[in-house]
């Protein structure tokens, strides 16, 4: 018999440095109106040059297991989500499982979906639980996106930031109020390269950065994300108006609120952070997820949405009671 899974913690963490619009205007063509207008973003958190992926994923980490009041020693199970590793390999949750000082011999190990990632990685670590591979896992986004950009490019420097957040994942038994209840993941490769970084070993170049085609990705976004809220909606014989709180990859405010209102899904009910921290890629969802839990906002017992779309073209959503 299948095992349920539930959210029981969740942690952030955001580098120190703060770039605000207006200094990147001093290197950038570009301005704080230009940005905020096309995206939403007023800042964006930048890692220091001795800060890795893993570092911030740890900090992240420790700060959802305290929130669920668990240890490192409980965690059987380390997935991150990241199109930033710390090296190619080995995979940068194999870092981070060593710097938490967990549980030798747990699984740890990198999916990378880029922005749809944190989805990707909650699917999978609900469905090793599920057929009981493992009891308690970590699920981490963390990214260090600036290490990509081309600061020339003011078409996508000025929509990523740095950052990382997890949540803590056990299993539980039929009767817990709190429980995952459905994901839904999708890629179409054809549309890869809307979205892509122009570098890596295969192509004999370490480095690559990132390149987008806005106005497709735009298009793509809206039309699969509001595609994956639907299907999952309509798979569990919900509504719209049974969702408590909406919590979207933070991309970019037009495309969260383009989905919002073609799904139907109030502002009131819409979670969204994208101004204080930009894209920070497959980190968003979890970033966004726990401002919202330590704000207040998303309360135990509540049904919560998430969705995603990135490079490959990857998008999904994931359905959950918190």
């Amino acid at each position: 018999m299948l095992k349920k899974s539930s959210v029981i913690g969740c942690g952030s963490y955001l580098p120190s440095k703060i770039v605000s619009n207006q200094d990147l205007a001093k290197f950038v063509d570009t301005s704080d109106e230009w940005i905020k207008t096309r995206s939403g973003i007023s800042q964006r958190h930048i890692a220091a040059d001795d800060i890795v992926t893993s570092d911030l994923g740890e900090v992240a980490a420790r700060r959802a297991l305290e929130h669920a009041e668990r240890s490192p020693a409980d965690i059987d199970l380390i997935i991150v989500a990241t199109t930033t590793p710390d090296r190619t390999f080995p995979a940068t949750a194999a870092y981070i499982q060593h710097k938490l000082g967990a549980r030798r011999g747990g699984a740890a190990f990198d999916v990378q979906a880029v922005c749809s990632g944190f989805v990707y990685a909650l699917s999978a670590a609900s469905a090793l639980i599920a057929t009981g591979q493992a009891k308690t896992a970590l699920v981490i986004g963390a990214e260090t996106m600036s290490r990509i950009l081309d600061w020339n490019d003011r078409a996508t420097s000025v929509l990523f930031g740095d950052g990382a957040g997890a949540v803590v994942l056990e299993a539980t038994d039929d009767h817990c109020a709190s429980y995952i209840i459905d994901h839904h993941m999708a890629c179409d490769g054809a549309q890869a390269d809307l979205l892509y970084v122009d570098g890596g070993p295969s192509f004999n170049r370490q480095v690559g950065h990132l390149r987008m085609k806005g106005k497709e990705v735009f298009r793509y976004a809206v039309e699969n994300i509001s595609h994956t809220v639907k299907t999952l909606l309509s798979r569990n014989n919900l509504s719209v108006r049974d969702i408590d709180w909406f919590v979207p990859h933070q991309a970019n405010e037009r495309i969260i609120k383009a989905v919002a209102q073609r799904i139907g899904m109030p502002p009131e009910k819409t979670v969204i952070s994208v101004a204080k921290h930009a894209n920070t890629s497959a980190a968003s969802i979890p970033l966004a997820f726990d401002l919202a839990v330590k704000d207040g906002r998303i309360k135990k017992g509540q049904l919560v949405m998430t969705e995603a779309m990135g490079g490959g073209l990857t998008w999904g959503g994931n359905l959950f009671r918190y």
